[in-house]
């Protein structure tokens, strides 16, 4: 009899059915069946097996096998993941299974005996020559100060020096055998998977290729999902920017790539190193940080020019006279391109009366008004309450513009350069940065344009002065990004940063090259106020998120407090009291969202 896990993330049961003779050999821990729950028929995986029958109780039979899924050793991972994130089972182990019906890859071959218990790697498979340079200096301090024991090491690189030089190294000392190479965009895991492929190495990507990856005889690379890779062994792991917000994942539960890859190293004694041009606090506290010599460090970051705008006139608006001139000298060029970023959809996202001053604000909620389309009605951006464009208070129609959006922004600056500009946001279509020379764009332009010569945060300060205790570091994150754009100071990049806080430690720390200038007193200020890493939080959402944190609250260790409407936070001073206490309190019947580590506060 085996015990199953349904794939229901509202039931967080566990049933037991038996298995009948026709699946004898065909399901094991891991594997993906279906049952009879309730009267229909639902997905679900097998996490335990030789169970007991329960006095009283006559099982069902499984009703079907639906394939392979992920290893033991996964499933045990995803039932520890489900305790650290506060989630149901099922979620995890959905994300560790194939996109589609496998079957026999848990049959021990040769090659995947050698990987599993740890003794010998396939000889077919041949580690790649050693790539040389700088790499076998980080790579052998990395290994030296926490890698071989499991505990991660951190690689800061500049945003501009290869990776992947790092990774080919470490597979030298490994050998491609059971290696997980975890990247933030599909579109760098497929050209990290050519660059090594190249190398002469045999690559599974995923999830195309989940199979191959279970067999445990190449290097596997993938993005946030990839950390649940049948691997049945991690020799040893590599996560490129592990800083990226792209490994955290937004739905519920809102797990990590990252710690779930140091979880992983952990239990199988694996070397994992994180590569960042910009490890946060949180990342870097209590692990060891390795880089290069200061002025191989500052070559690799481009110039940062800040543009100090805090005695300009308010009526200048968001383009200052520097970067007039620098998109002038750029798209003089034939082949110049210029990247304006302002993270700000829409047209106009705030508005004024000419007449009386009055701010345009919603007559219902108080929030304010923006102005999607030129000459259309004005739109609350809280309640989404829409009227004509007159002043509430005088009746006049003639509004000015207080905080344009990126649609006002590439209007503005066609006409002021001269030059086509195209528009770039979330919801763009890709093809419309093919042959642009000048974008303007919200953040993620930063992700789809491949190539620029400068790179301008038209108002940065919405980053900095965001209302979340990682603003600084999501900025420098922001930085690092455009730097990879325009390539290193030796190749003529550049990034312009117009500001009205031109002292802030992000800033300096990126004009400098040197991320301490921003990592030191912030770890500072998260020591004073018991801010992650020096302390732990849950947010706490929903219709149910009030009984649930009465319950929360009642437990040692652990406070709750009022964060906002149907909104708590739960403190603890570690992982261990936090996510014990969330575990032990039952669930309410509401809906209820549960965030540890959130990102929002």
């Amino acid at each position: 009899m085996v015990r199953v896990v349904p794939d229901v993330p509202a039931i967080h049961r566990r049933f037991d059915y038996l298995v009948p003779p026709t699946m004898e050999g065909a399901v094991r821990i891991g594997s993906r069946v279906r049952i009879e729950l309730h009267g229909r028929r639902v997905a679900g995986w097998v996490v335990e097996d030789d169970v007991g029958v329960t006095p009283g109780v006559s099982p069902k039979p499984l009703a079907a096998s639906s394939g392979d899924g992920p290893p033991p050793p996964v499933v045990a991972l995803a039932q520890w993941a489900a305790w650290r994130w506060a989630g149901p089972l099922s979620s995890f182990l959905g994300t560790a299974s194939p996109p589609r019906i496998v079957r026999g890859t848990w049959v021990p071959t040769p090659a995947r005996r050698a990987v599993s218990d740890g003794t010998v790697r396939p000889e077919a498979e041949d580690r790649p020559p050693s790539p040389g340079g700088g790499s076998i200096d980080l790579v052998d301090e990395a290994l030296a100060t926490g890698g071989p024991t499991g505990r991660p090491a951190i690689i800061r690189l500049a945003p501009t020096l290869d990776a992947t030089l790092v990774t080919l190294e470490l597979v030298h000392r490994t050998g491609p055998c059971g290696v997980l190479v975890i990247v933030p965009s599909h579109a760098r895991a497929a050209v990290m998977a050519t660059r090594l492929r190249r190398a002469g190495l045999s690559v599974a990507l995923m999830p195309e290729g989940w199979e191959e990856a279970a067999t445990g005889s190449s290097i596997v690379v993938g993005t946030r999902a990839a950390a649940w890779a049948p691997v049945p062994r991690l020799q040893a792991a590599v996560v490129l920017d592990a800083h990226d917000e792209a490994y955290r994942e937004e739905r519920s539960p809102t797990w990590s790539a990252v710690d779930v890859v140091v979880e992983r190293g952990r239990r199988d004694g694996a070397p994992v190193l994180l590569v960042t041009p910009c490890p946060p606090v949180a990342l870097a506290e209590g692990r060891a940080v390795v880089t290069t010599s200061r002025a191989v460090e500052r070559r690799g970051w481009p110039v940062v020019e800040v543009v100090d705008r805090t005695g300009d006139d308010p009526r200048t608006g968001l383009f200052s006279e520097r970067l007039s001139r620098l998109l002038g000298a750029v798209l003089d060029r034939p082949e110049g391109r210029a990247v304006c970023i302002l993270n700000r959809t829409g047209r106009v996202r705030l508005l004024a009366c000419k007449q009386c001053g009055a701010l345009a604000r919603c007559t219902l909620c108080g929030g304010a008004m923006a102005q999607v389309d030129q000459g259309g009605p004005l739109t609350c951006q809280r309640c989404g309450e829409a009227r004509p464009a007159v002043c509430a208070q005088c009746d006049s129609t003639r509004l000015k513009m207080l905080r344009i959006g990126v649609t006002r922004a590439t209007e503005e600056l066609a006409a002021l350069t001269g030059v086509d500009a195209v528009e770039l946001t979330g919801r763009s279509e890709a093809s419309e940065t093919v042959t642009a020379r000048l974008v303007v764009g919200t953040e993620a332009a930063l992700h789809r344009v491949d190539r620029a010569d400068v790179v301008a945060f038209l108002d940065i300060d919405q980053h900095l002065l965001a209302p979340r205790f990682g603003a600084g570091e999501e900025a420098l994150a922001l930085l690092a990004r455009a730097a990879r754009l325009v390539g290193s100071r030796d190749a003529g990049g550049r990034v312009l940063v117009q500001t009205r806080v031109p002292g802030h430690e992000a800033l300096q720390a990126a004009v400098h090259a040197d991320p301490p200038l921003l990592s030191v007193p912030e770890r500072g200020l998260r020591e004073v106020l018991d801010l992650p890493p020096f302390g732990v939080l849950a947010s706490l959402r929903g219709p149910g998120a009030a009984a649930f944190a009465a319950g929360v609250g009642a437990l040692d260790r652990i406070t709750v407090s009022p964060a906002g409407e149907e909104r708590w936070m739960a403190r603890a001073p570690d992982h261990r009291t936090l996510c014990d206490g969330l575990a032990s309190v039952p669930r309410p019947p509401d809906r209820l969202r549960v965030e540890v580590d959130p990102t929002d506060v």
